[in-house]
């Protein structure tokens, strides 16, 4: 344990080792990850090689299938949109010239 005495005030502090399986994650860690899932190909294939194992690290594998879980969502979303949009009889041409 380590103690710190500031200004008569001692705080302390408990180191506990935790298995390299379980460390957490930095907030800039996951912007990283998330910026790395984002970029189109090679991204794409990282987001699959962790969501299915390919890292030891619980908290990443966790967060890349929820990444993977939040893009199915999406995909399944707008093809819903565009089928509905198909059937009430718009083209991508008329599409297209909304503004």
């Amino acid at each position: 344990m380590n103690e710190q005495n500031v200004n008569g005030v001692t705080y302390s502090r408990e180191v506990i080792n935790i298995p390299a399986e379980y460390k957490p994650i930095s907030a800039w860690g996951y912007v990283g990850y998330q910026l790395l899932f984002s970029i189109p190909c090679v991204g794409f294939i990282f987001l699959l090689i962790y969501a299915f194992g390919g890292t030891s690290n619980i908290n990443l594998k966790n967060f890349a299938r929820s990444y993977f879980c939040v893009l199915i969502l999406l995909i399944i979303v707008f093809t819903i949109i565009f089928g509905i949009l198909i059937a009430l009889g718009f083209s991508i041409s008329e599409i297209s010239n909304w503004r």
